[in-house]
């Protein structure tokens, strides 16, 4: 379980991180207001405008793939603490480890399933009853 991560998954954390940190944003602003400064240098050029068009087209395509990266691997990790928690729980349904290799019809069931239970508890609590407990799913 102690299995280090590969470069590119540590690359991916590390500018994640950073591009979400005032740092990173007090960069870009920096960056966006030398380019507009040296607007009347380069005579506001068409040269002028691709050096910022060509620069954030680059920095978002890349940045898309890192974030992406992040944002997998940080689902994963929460998805299998989350079945860590169903299976180590009493009388939780172990049915319900690993549904999200279910297909969108089969999760939309449940997902009225347990509606159903939500508005049969909002609807005993609302009539004096107590909405505690572990109804047969």
């Amino acid at each position: 379980m102690g299995a280090e991560i590969g470069i590119f998954s540590r690359f991916a954390n590390y500018s994640a991180r950073y591009v979400g940190s005032p740092t990173a944003f007090g960069v870009a602003i920096g960056m966006v207001l030398v380019w507009g400064l040296a607007g009347p240098v380069f005579r506001f050029s068409d040269t002028w405008q691709l050096v910022i068009n060509t620069g954030t087209t680059m920095i978002t395509f890349v940045m898309v793939f890192l974030i992406q990266s992040t944002q997998n691997r940080d689902t994963a990790a929460i998805q299998l603490k989350l079945n860590e928690i169903i299976r180590s729980t009493h009388g939780a349904h172990n049915a319900m480890l690993g549904l999200g290799n279910l297909g969108t019809g089969e999760l939309h069931k449940l997902q009225a399933i347990y509606q159903e239970l939500a508005d049969n508890a909002r609807r005993d609590r609302a009539g004096g009853s107590s909405d505690i407990g572990t109804p047969d799913v």
